[in-house]
């Protein structure tokens, strides 16, 4: 592999980066000073260091995050927080984005990577991954909100949604539900308990396909998939492509 490819695909930027990296005599291949954007890398055999820091290669990165409310699922934005803020600069160096949203005051579960074929598998409306929200709602949850929920729910915009399992775990003045969906409209959740004249107070997503909140992280910390969970991952949008 080119040493540039090398250092591009571990999170130095873009070529044009990586080569003006390079000229600054600081990328070493076996102790030796490479300046050569060309140079040929045996990923077997041979030890990259930057600024003395060994590189190790990775193409992709998969984070699980316990997103936080008030931070927003972006990449950048001029006014407000981002999950990307939160992650350490040897993973921002990756250009991880989030699959999928969350809203700004929703918290839980956001995957974030910078493989860009399996998010578009995620989030393609054709693979049908379930995303799982736990809730708490002003007002009475009922079995009727269940059977409408069952079979999809319109929208203020005049959507129909496509069905949600909707699970009661407290009925009340205050009631808790888990709710699961297969799409992500702009506030789906919140509109779908409009539709039924109720209100989400709270909002936390604890699954996206087979992976699950790790609930011992604490809100706005993150950390890497395993090799388990991304295998996982990778299988379910074939499982499940219902096409």
């Amino acid at each position: 592999m080119r040493l540039d490819k090398f250092l591009a695909n571990t999170g130095f930027g873009s070529r044009k980066d990586v080569k003006k990296l390079l000229k600054t005599g600081f990328v070493t291949v076996n102790g030796q000073a490479v300046k050569d954007a060309q140079h040929h890398l045996d990923l077997e055999a041979d030890k990259v260091e930057v600024r003395g820091e060994l590189v190790e290669y990775r193409e992709y990165i998969y984070l699980l995050m316990n997103k936080p409310a008030g931070v927003i699922s972006a990449t950048e934005d001029d006014r407000d927080q981002t999950v990307v803020d939160l992650l350490a600069p040897y993973h921002q160096r990756f250009n991880p984005f989030p699959v999928g949203r969350l809203d700004k005051d929703t918290e839980g579960l956001l995957l974030l990577t910078n493989d860009g074929q399996l998010a578009h598998q995620l989030l393609s409306p054709k693979k049908h991954v379930e995303k799982t929200y736990f809730a708490s709602i002003d007002g009475e949850v009922t079995n009727e909100d269940i059977q409408a929920f069952k079979y999809g729910v319109l929208l203020d915009d005049g959507y129909q949604t496509k069905p949600g399992k909707l699970v009661i775990l407290k009925a009340g003045k205050t009631s808790e539900i888990h709710l699961t969906i297969t799409e992500g409209k702009f506030h789906q959740v919140k509109r779908m308990f409009a539709s039924v004249g109720k209100k989400v107070i709270y909002l936390k997503r604890i699954s996206m396909g087979p992976i699950h909140l790790d609930e011992t992280l604490p809100l706005g910390e993150y950390r890497e998939l395993t090799m388990d969970e991304i295998d996982l991952l990778k299988s379910h949008h074939f499982l499940n492509k219902g096409e």
